[in-house]
């Protein structure tokens, strides 16, 4: 239409055509602006779901793993990694429940688990229940899980770390980059710096204070080296240990004439409880055994129970904080 009007349209008629067709010209040219203003703005976004989609390889204690974009449907397979990604603000579609119960989550990360669906226990994952839940990512410990690690891999890239006993920070910080949340990490631990600087401005000389670890177990009872959980966050607060203990090792099973190793300036001693009494039972033995009675620190009132799970049996970030908070308040108290 608009080349038959070019050839018949002469003198002010071509002229006023081509003024109006100027008009409409720039108006679709600013319309077109004013829409594509909007994708401009959207661009952020974009970017971030294009990256999303990028792959990346995750070195760990199975070998290397490659992960297309970031996890949106992670299971985990650990306390220690739950607590992980608790901290990091992610949420898992499926989780191992507590060691207490494998029906639910420890309490204190039970409120950001709300809709998770546990999936077994840590020492025996579901994975039928893991498989239903068509994971993009599962987290778990070659410790634990090595045997089933070919039937996970089948599900959904598996990223697992080594083991639960020692620096927890390396294990986090593996679960971060697995996550695709390796600066959100970085500042969780940087947090972690803060705090262990801020505990010994706080606590100061008393941080000479000796303290003793003991675990009482069904049929086992150990003293706690420097290579534990507790014993890694005692470590990096500075805090003293008895010369017996201080030890870059794990612990040490030992029978009651091995009691008075387990002197102090201060103890805190903590049972893992299976559900059938026992280590409450062996706990109660020992406690009431005359060698115990005649340590220093029994004797002193400076032997304190503690929670098993918080001190040693989950292991990650939230609850290294929590020791803190303990540790700072009976510290403060001597």
């Amino acid at each position: 239409m608009f080349s038959r009007t070019y050839r018949t349209v002469r003198g002010k008629a071509f002229f006023a055509l081509l003024m109006a067709l100027l008009l409409i010209v720039t108006g679709c040219g600013g319309g077109q602006q004013a829409a594509d203003q909007k994708p401009a703005d959207q661009k952020p976004a974009e970017q971030a779901a294009g990256s999303s989609d990028q792959s990346y390889t995750v070195k760990h204690a199975m070998g290397e793993t490659t992960i297309k974009g970031t996890p949106q449907r992670v299971v985990v397979l650990t306390s220690q990694g739950v607590e992980t990604l608790v901290a990091l603000g992610v949420k898992p579609v499926g989780a191992v429940g507590s060691w207490t119960d494998p029906t639910t989550f420890y309490d204190f990360v039970k409120p950001q688990l709300e809709g998770t669906k546990t999936v077994g226990t840590e020492s025996q994952p579901n994975l039928e229940a893991i498989a239903a839940l068509k994971p993009d990512l599962i987290l778990g410990m070659k410790f634990r899980h090595e045997k089933i690690y070919q039937q996970l891999t089948a599900i959904a890239p598996t990223v697992f770390v080594e083991e639960p006993r020692g620096d927890w920070k390396e294990n986090f910080m593996l679960y971060a980059e697995a996550l695709n949340k390796k600066a959100e990490g970085e500042k969780v631990l940087a947090d972690w710096n803060k705090r262990i600087e801020e505990f010994k401005a706080k606590v100061g000389d008393k941080a000479k204070t000796k303290v003793s670890l003991v675990r009482f177990m069904p049929g086992r009872v150990r003293i706690y080296y420097n290579d534990t959980f507790a014993g890694t966050i005692l470590k990096d607060l500075g805090v003293a240990r008895p010369e017996s203990q201080n030890k870059d090792e794990f612990a040490a099973e030992v029978t009651k004439e091995r009691i008075p190793e387990m002197d102090g300036d201060i103890m805190f001693y903590f049972s893992y409880e299976t559900g059938d009494g026992e280590a409450t039972k062996l706990e109660k033995e020992w406690t009431n055994d005359p060698l115990w009675k005649n340590l220093n620190v029994v004797k002193n009132n400076k032997a304190f129970k503690v929670d098993d799970t918080i001190w040693n049996t989950s292991g990650g970030v939230i609850c290294a904080n929590k020791v803190v908070d303990e540790l700072e308040k009976y510290l403060l108290q001597q």
